[in-house]
């Protein structure tokens, strides 16, 4: 393996186009070994190219890097052999058992005696009592499961995620987060793709990107801070009518309903201020000054995403 350094991934400028479309636009990124990477953005947004490009499936356009100290224009297939990629769809055989499935993975990458790695992998997910269960039978949840065994099996350095639990109940979510966890504690680094804040906050670092680019990257607490949002919850009786209203107020740059109450936010404290005491003047609805939460920010960076489109 090339040598060891603090940095797993270090790309810079990274750009991607599929004909007259830019789907990566100068795209810059660092990931600290043994960290938990989170990547996240709107569908379309140029997460799954940006992730094979990091895995050596697809050469960028322009720009350059390292991924495990390879590089990742001339040294693809070295990348390759320490990369455990995660689809977004379940690419395994679906008429082959999980056992079966495991030892063809263990085969592939010429492992030494593959019936006890996989036999060591089914121990460690839990799969033991369903090994002889066909692939194409599991639910979702085991699927991931399977998936995310056959990625370790070869003993990567490096896992790229992609939506690995779409669609997959909440239960098995915690399940496979703490299993990430776990192989994070025991160094392995890790780039996860995902919708869902609930698993954005449980990330060492995560990066926000729009229409290819990157728009913002660090700590959960460092992006909040840098957005500058000026947040408030309001609750009442028609919130849908008012959100409408306030969408094209000056100084209003975020407005989002959650639940039972909206979030009105602004970068402005000052106009967003003045928002608030108009409105809160008029008896309607109750206006709570509350701190900026990551959901908060996303919808602003979305909003401001599309603004420039």
């Amino acid at each position: 393996m090339s040598v060891e350094s603090d940095i797993a991934i270090d790309v810079r400028g990274l750009t991607k186009s599929f004909g007259a479309k830019k789907v990566v636009d100068n795209f810059t990124l660092q990931v600290a070994r043994g960290n938990i990477q989170g990547f996240l953005g709107p569908n379309g947004s140029g997460k799954t190219t940006t992730i094979r490009m990091l895995c050596g499936l697809l050469t960028p356009d322009s720009g350059e890097g390292r991924c495990l100290g390879y590089d990742i224009r001339r040294q693809q297939e070295e990348i390759k052999r320490y990369v455990g990629y995660m689809t977004q769809g379940f690419s395994l055989y679906r008429d082959l058992t999980i056992r079966e499935n495991l030892e063809f993975v263990a085969r592939v990458y010429g492992l030494e005696a593959p019936e006890d790695a996989a036999q060591g992998a089914l121990e460690r997910l839990g799969l033991v009592a369903r090994a002889e269960q066909l692939a194409g039978e599991l639910s979702g949840g085991w699927k991931q499961r399977l998936s995310l065994g056959a990625c370790i099996l070869p003993g990567p350095s490096l896992l790229l995620l992609d939506e690995p639990t779409a669609g997959v109940d909440p239960k098995a979510r915690r399940d496979f987060w703490d299993e990430i966890h776990h192989l994070a504690t025991q160094g392995l680094t890790v780039l996860v793709s995902t919708h869902y804040m609930d698993e954005a906050e449980r990330c060492h670092q995560i990066a926000y990107i729009a229409n290819g680019r990157l728009l913002a990257s660090g700590t959960i607490p460092a992006i909040i801070a840098g957005a500058h949002l000026s947040t408030w919850v309001v609750t009442g009786e028609g919130l849908d009518s008012l959100g409408s209203e306030l969408k094209y107020q000056p100084g209003v740059d975020m407005v989002a309903r959650f639940g039972a109450a909206l979030h009105v936010g602004g970068r402005d404290e000052a106009a967003m201020a003045r928002v608030a005491q108009r409105y809160s003047a008029e008896g309607v609805h109750r206006w709570k000054r509350d701190e900026p939460t990551l959901e908060d920010v996303f919808i602003d960076l979305m909003t401001r995403a599309g603004a420039d489109q």
